[in-house]
């Protein structure tokens, strides 16, 4: 038996350059211990073991329930029952336009040519507003689910148990407070995402109110801050990488793989936690029952020995091996909303700018453990001259009695015309203030290639 490394995530090298010094370390030591995050995993092939095999490796590594992250099979399979259709390709569809407007829209409030904090402008605004777009959630819970987000890092970083009771609590609380709102509705109760877990079973029974916190919880915990992250470094790497940034441009069908290979270079998310249930070998390092174990997604999938060059771009790898969104029976069931919405913002991002560059001032600066990607990410963006034509939302046609085929399908057409409603309704409200700010002066869409158009220099550019 080998004895343990020890390493710590908090360490300058890993806020210096955290790629490097991930990579560094999987060299020289496949596994190694640390107080945040106990005894680590870097290498692919021992994370894709511990994530396939949860026998062994159980995900009851937390001190609070987590439903149903920190559970295990039977009692996981009966929460992840109810909570994969609300990201199936039917919910998917439904919730596209709202993403593809909400989209448009972040990105058309960006400087013509300017340079931006790609996080504080687009990445985090994009990251609230579709989480809480998708859960049904009030424009008035975006801030404090941002600064919540922070303060959950900052306890995190300082290990301190009492802190992060407390960041837990106060969150919990923002989630009951609109649970109980949408039980005073009554009648009126929104038919959205929320509503819809509210009445869900788990077997016999109703879910109860920690079991629907819990959920929301990881909805929005587990996917806020990383969504934002993701972002932030799929802008930069195409800002860095001006080649790709226009075969994406000129190809949009890429965009959803590439992001995938980015995030693969670059992870968002640092690591997953889990709990030896019996005594087990870890290449040459034996574990005792009961010890933590945390996977380094930010390690494994640079892992050479499966990605050959693992700096390089390729798009031609095997996606099937990229844990960018887990694997087993814990991989995230949330991977569709994610991608979608991902491919839904760079693909906006590239039509409506000629190029995007990296600053010429300043770099970009590391998010410290826990988080993963940048708190800050400078670029200059070049929007295109041409203003894209605001059309107002189409209404959406109200089905007739015969449309209905009467046998008791989930959702009816009746149902979706009511989502499809209010969502145009919410449309209406954004479109019209879009209007009444625009300049009364400013050009029409149907005259801005000729009025906006900069003169043709001799260089043809």
């Amino acid at each position: 038996m080998t004895a343990r490394a020890h390493w710590d995530p908090r360490s300058p090298e890993f806020l210096d350059d955290p790629i490097g010094a991930y990579d560094a370390l999987r060299q020289r030591c496949p596994v190694a211990q640390s107080a945040a995050l106990h005894l680590s995993v870097f290498g692919h092939a021992d994370t894709l073991r511990i994530l396939m095999d949860p026998d062994t490796f159980s995900s009851q590594a937390s001190r609070r329930v987590s439903v149903p992250n920190s559970m295990d099979p039977p009692e996981h399979s009966a929460y992840r029952k109810i909570i994969e259709p609300y990201f199936n390709a039917e919910r998917m569809t439904q919730f596209a336009p709202r993403l593809q407007a909400l989209s448009r829209d972040l990105v058309a409030r960006l400087p013509v040519d300017a340079e931006i904090d790609i996080m504080a402008t687009l990445a985090y605004p994009f990251a609230l507003q579709t989480l809480c777009g998708f859960l049904g959630w009030p424009d008035s819970v975006h801030e404090p689910l941002y600064q919540w987000i922070h303060k959950k890092n900052a306890a995190t970083q300082s290990g301190e148990h009492a802190a992060l009771a407390l960041v837990a609590t106060e969150f919990d609380s923002t989630i009951r407070n609109l649970l109980a709102a949408r039980r005073k509705a009554g009648d009126q109760v929104p038919d959205d995402a929320t509503t819809r877990l509210m009445n869900e079973q788990v077997g016999a029974r109703a879910l109860n109110e920690t079991e629907i916190v819990s959920i929301l919880r990881n909805w929005t915990v587990g996917e806020l801050g990383t969504m934002a992250a993701s972002v932030g470094i799929i802008a930069n790497y195409l800002a860095t990488h001006a080649s790709l940034q226009q075969k994406l441009r000129d190809t949009p069908s890429l965009i959803d793989a590439a992001n995938n290979e980015i995030l693969r270079i670059h992870a968002p998310l640092l690591a997953n936690r889990r709990r030896t249930t019996q005594a087990v070998c870890l290449g040459d390092t034996n574990l005792e029952a009961g010890e933590r174990v945390s996977v380094l997604w930010v390690s494994a999938n640079r892992d050479p020995s499966v990605f050959e060059n693992p700096d390089e771009f390729r798009l031609g790898r095997n996606p099937k091996l990229n844990l960018l969104y887990g694997a087993g029976i814990h991989a995230c069931p949330g991977a569709p909303l994610a991608r979608m919405a991902l491919e839904s913002i760079i693909s906006v991002l590239l039509a409506q700018t000629q190029q995007i560059t990296p600053s010429s001032t300043r770099a970009p600066t590391h998010n410290a453990y826990p988080a993963g990607g940048y708190s800050q990410a400078p670029i200059h963006i070049t929007r295109n001259h041409k203003v894209p034509d605001d059309l107002r939302p189409t209404e959406p046609e109200e089905p007739g009695l015969n449309d209905c085929c009467g046998n008791g399908c989930e959702p009816c057409v009746f149902d979706t015309y009511i989502v499809e409603k209010r969502q145009w309704e919410q449309d209406i409200k954004a479109w019209d203030a879009r209007q009444a700010s625009r300049p009364a002066s400013s050009p029409s869409a149907n005259q801005a290639d000729e009025d906006l158009a900069p003169p043709v220099s001799q260089t043809g550019r």
